[in-house]
């Protein structure tokens, strides 16, 4: 299963579990706070730091809906149920989303999760309003809708039952066997043709996959989570995302193959984003984790990116530009095209939605 030249390992963090050990400065804020170890004693100076705990704040937003108009994004419309994510993943985009709160975008973006109890509740009034023109929505656009927070607080299973009693179409991206939880509900949303899954798989390698995306399921039970999706007849997908050149890219043609054997029907990928504060938080992970490879690494990203370690523009930050980014979308498209992962999910149906779950229901706006 495991990639071919697969990356050494280094010693990874001190705060078992975390992809981040610290806080980058917050954009918006004066003051930014350092840990200073210079008057330890020497012998407790190298000694782990104690395991991080992960605390939940309850989010008391009046909406659940977000939009965007991005040309870059195919969905207009996103719910996500949690601010934050706990899977710790070092390259996670949605990171700076976390210094709006005034919270840091490294260690405090995933121990410190926000938790909207009230999403259910609210998507079923955001779907009640007159204006709404049903469209497919997606869960979760930013952050994992079933992250560890789930398992307890099962707001996404409650997004679902109502979006399965509204006949609203759902889209799903995660990178955690949990969705397998809720086969019940997609099962029949399959029968309906309101949902696709897509499940993230950025490598088969175990021992990488352990320390770059940390607390999230490893890539052997996200195959099985495929092959359990597929076989309850419920659209699945997969996403490479990111594809870091220098680290994962050779493997692209063993996921491809892995995944289409496992039941996936289509297949996309997205290059690494490294936008504000995820820029720092990454490059102090490549320090700890492959130290040997980061200089090639980054000079991998930069002959992607123009010379630079991101870029924003629209139309070239998800694929990247030059001749390495060619390359990798070169090979993506031919082993997806060998896999049979290169046709588009079929469109999902609005047809049957209904906005009035309850006969006695007030209509809203």
């Amino acid at each position: 299963m495991s990639a071919p030249h697969s990356p050494q390992i280094g010693s990874v963090s001190h705060l078992k579990g975390r992809g981040a050990q610290a806080n980058p400065p917050n954009r918006f804020e004066r003051i930014s706070i350092d840990d200073d170890f210079e008057h330890l004693d020497p012998e407790d100076a190298d000694a782990p730091l104690p395991t991080l705990r992960t605390e939940y704040f309850d989010d008391d937003s009046r909406s659940i809906v977000s939009e965007n108009d991005s040309p870059d994004i195919p969905f207009r419309y996103s719910v996500n149920p949690y601010r934050g994510c706990a899977h710790g993943c070092s390259y996670c985009y949605a990171r700076p989303t976390h210094e709006y709160l005034g919270l840091g975008a490294g260690i405090d973006f995933e121990s410190r999760i926000l938790v909207k109890r009230r999403a259910p509740e609210l998507l079923r009034q955001w779907l009640a309003r007159d204006k709404w023109q049903c469209e497919p929505i997606m869960l979760s656009g930013v952050t994992d809708c079933y992250q560890p927070a789930e398992r307890h607080f099962r707001l996404t299973r409650g997004c679902l039952e109502v979006a399965l009693a509204a006949r609203q179409p759902v889209c799903i991206v995660t990178k955690n066997a949990l969705v397998t939880r809720d086969l019940d509900l997609l099962s029949e949303m399959a029968r309906l043709n309101i949902v696709h899954v897509n499940l993230s798989v950025t490598s088969l390698d175990a021992p990488l996959a352990r320390v770059m995306e940390p607390r999230t399921s490893s890539p052997a039970v996200r195959l099985r989570a495929i092959r359990e999706l597929s076989a309850a007849g419920i659209p699945t997908g997969v996403l490479v995302a990111p594809v870091i050149p220098g680290l994962n890219d050779v493997e692209i043609p063993a996921i491809l193959s892995e995944v289409s054997a496992a039941g996936a029907r289509w297949a996309g990928y997205v290059l690494l984003r490294l936008p504000l504060a995820v820029r720092p938080v990454f490059q102090d992970w490549l320090a700890r984790a492959v130290p040997s490879k980061q200089r090639r690494i980054e000079s991998m990203i930069r002959s992607t990116r123009g010379g630079k370690l991101n870029s924003a523009k629209f139309g070239d930050r998800m694929k990247g530009s030059g001749f390495a980014a060619d390359q990798i979308r070169a090979t993506f498209k031919l082993f997806a095209r060998r896999n049979h992962l290169d046709g588009k999910h079929p469109p999902l149906d609005t047809s049957l939605f209904r906005s009035r779950l309850d006969a006695a229901q007030l209509r809203l706006f």
